[in-house]
Formats: structure tokens, C-alpha cells, sequence
């Protein structure tokens, strides 16, 4: 083992006088080797040594630090640091940059993130109470929801108020897509862990008191073409139909204060006569 490592470091400090002496004549001065083929290693390493702490090289184009020298030696297969080459990193041709909503499938083709999703784990509250304020907002446009929850009267309101407003941001910041134009897809609970508590009873007896936890799911999307249409054809519908009360309320407009049936009759009279 003594003679392979011996055999190695002599071979390794040939080459690197090899280096240094061409380097040397590039700059015009000889220098001397660094050990010769009959020396042994231990003397080598200390040629080398005391070649560096007493040569003063003329040029800064001699490489000063060891791994530099390793690898102009050609020992080293490493590339050499950005800092000392004028050379400016580019991207790899094998990952095309992406947008902030894009992905890849299996083909390489650049594919657009169409739903986004949030959850929220540990909810300290019975699946089926939650799922009461999911189902009312299932479908409807984000803003929509938003608003509807800040009317709703129920402890859940406030969490998949929370929920809702995350994967509309999610949606937004990381995948770029428009939060005025996302519905909610689908708004889902999931049971989840159940502790079990002791519920004390009378004549020293006990039960078993469970605490329910569960957790929620919101899937968003962007709406499409069709159903922008159909909300802005709703929206004008809507407008123009109005209640008979809401008619009444209405400045512009005379107030009826005969009952209907009271003017039927009347019409019927005059019809008769």
C-alpha cells in the first residue's frame, strides 16, 4: 500500500512541474522542476512546498491557488469558476423556462394549471356542521362566496371564509391566474381525527364523549367563456325582473293601492253594462 501511494504522489508531482515549467517559459523565466522521476515523494512535497514560499512568479497569469493548478495540469476534470473566466451562465436547453401557471406534461408540452386547491387539516368541529356552509357555496363565483360567508351566521362561515381566501390567492400569485374570474369548483369535507373523551354520569358511572375534527378541501378554476356569458345574461335578466314589492319602491313609479280583484270586478261590471 506504501509503494502504490509513493508511485502515485511521484506521478502527480511529475505533472505538476510538467505544468509549472511550461507555464514558466510562456512568461518567459524557467522554473525548476518540482521533482525529478528518482525522487521519492516525501522530498517532492517538500520541493513543492518550499517552491511556493520562496518563488515570487512574475506574472499573474501562473495559477496561484493549488486546485487551479491541479487543473491546468490536467489532473482535474473540474470546469474552472465563473469569477475567473468571462464566461456568463445560460440555462439548460433541457428545462425551457415556464411561466408562474405553467407545467409540463409527459410529452415536454407546456401545460397551463387549470384548478388550484387549498386545504385545511385539523378543524376542530363536526364534519357535518361544516359541510352545511360548504354546500352553500359550492358553484359559485369566489366574490360571491366571500360575501355570502361574511353574511352567514355560522361558526364554520369564518373557516371556509379563510379557506377560500387561500386558493384564490394560490391561484393568483403562483399560478397566475385572474381572482375575478374563478369560481369554486368544489368545496368538500373529510372526516378526520376523532378523540375520545370520558363523559361523566351519575352513581359513578362514565361514557365515552368523542371530539370530532375534520378537514376542508377548495378547488378553484377559471370560468369559462360559456359561463361568463351566462352569468352576465343572468345578471341582466335578473335586473329587469323585479318583484312587485321591490316595483313599489321604485320613486318613478306609481304605487297601486287598489287590490286586484277589486279592479277586476269593476272591469267585469263595465263590460256586463
Amino acid at each position: 500500500m506504501a509503494v502504490w501511494r509513493a508511485a502515485s504522489a511521484r506521478a502527480v508531482l511529475r505533472r505538476l512541474g510538467a505544468a509549472a515549467e511550461a507555464a514558466g517559459r510562456r512568461d518567459g523565466g524557467v522554473l525548476p522542476a518540482i521533482c525529478s522521476s528518482s525522487g521519492n515523494a516525501t522530498s517532492g512535497l517538500s520541493q513543492y512546498a518550499n517552491l511556493f514560499r520562496t518563488q515570487t512568479f512574475a506574472s499573474r497569469s501562473i495559477p496561484v491557488n493549488f486546485h487551479q493548478l491541479i487543473h491546468n495540469a490536467g489532473i482535474s476534470t473540474t470546469r474552472n469558476l465563473l469569477a475567473d473566466d468571462a464566461m456568463v451562465p445560460i440555462s439548460s436547453p433541457l428545462t425551457p423556462p415556464l411561466g408562474d401557471s405553467e407545467e409540463t406534461d409527459k410529452k415536454g408540452a407546456v401545460v397551463k394549471r387549470l384548478k388550484v386547491q387549498a386545504i385545511k387539516k385539523d378543524i376542530k368541529q363536526s364534519p357535518k356542521k361544516v359541510n352545511l356552509v360548504a354546500k352553500l357555496v359550492r358553484g359559485m363565483r369566489v366574490e360571491d362566496a366571500l360575501l355570502q360567508l361574511q353574511v352567514t351566521v355560522k361558526r364554520a362561515a369564518k373557516t371556509l371564509y379563510q379557506v377560500i381566501h387561500s386558493a384564490r390567492a394560490n391561484a393568483a400569485h403562483n399560478h397566475g391566474l385572474d381572482p375575478d374570474k374563478l369560481i369554486v369548483e368544489e368545496a368538500f369535507v373529510g372526516k378526520g381525527l376523532y378523540l375520545k373523551r370520558l363523559s361523566y354520569h351519575a352513581k359513578g358511572r362514565c361514557g365515552v364523549m368523542v371530539r370530532p375534527r375534520c378537514r376542508l378541501t377548495v378547488v378553484v378554476r377559471e370560468a369559462t367563456a360559456e359561463e361568463e356569458a351566462k352569468i352576465a345574461k343572468l345578471r341582466v335578466s335578473n335586473y329587469k325582473k323585479l318583484t312587485r314589492k321591490e316595483r313599489q319602491l321604485m320613486p318613478h313609479r306609481l304605487i297601486e293601492v287598489s287590490p286586484r280583484w277589486a279592479r277586476k270586478r269593476k272591469e267585469e261590471a263595465g263590460s256586463t253594462a
